[in-house]
């Protein structure tokens, strides 16, 4: 299955972890969105959208590219990093990838190092996140929804 994975990472390279460890896997191309705002994402069976949380969501450059790049009627999935847990943070991409009739097929998030506002303060919070062990549920996550 052809795959490519649209992402932003920024900070401390939380997400690009996750993502660098999938491509290991097989066949699947890395669209940076901070290098190239268009791709022709046509001839990929499967599309994913990877990003820290910003704010409580996706970076704007993902939703953005999603919106003005995704066909119509892919498989998607979503990969994110966070500093505290919420219940979703992929609410605005989902809404996103639902205007294109998009079937998203999972999400998985974990994680990360964060040293966003407050947090800087204290040294920050999750360090040594994303570690092994979710590392390797991100892996597991996409050879799953890829079987």
């Amino acid at each position: 299955m052809k795959t490519a994975i649209v992402y932003y990472s920024r900070h401390h390279g939380n997400t690009k972890k996750l993502i660098d460890a999938i491509t290991e896997t097989g066949d699947v191309t890395l669209i940076d969105v901070t290098k190239q705002s268009k791709y022709d994402l046509s001839s990929f069976d499967f599309i994913g959208f990877a990003s820290g949380i910003y704010y409580q969501k996706y970076s704007e450059k993902v939703l953005e590219f999603a919106e003005h790049n995704l066909p119509d009627s892919k498989k998607v999935f979503f990969i994110y990093t966070y500093g505290v847990k919420r219940d979703s943070y992929t609410t605005a991409i989902q809404a996103a990838v639902e205007k294109k009739n998009a079937k998203v097929m999972g999400a998985y998030g974990c994680k990360g190092f964060d040293t966003f506002g407050p947090f800087k303060f204290v040294g920050g919070i999750a360090k040594g996140r994303p570690n092994k062990d979710d590392i390797a549920g991100a892996v597991e996550f996409f050879k799953e929804m890829t079987k």
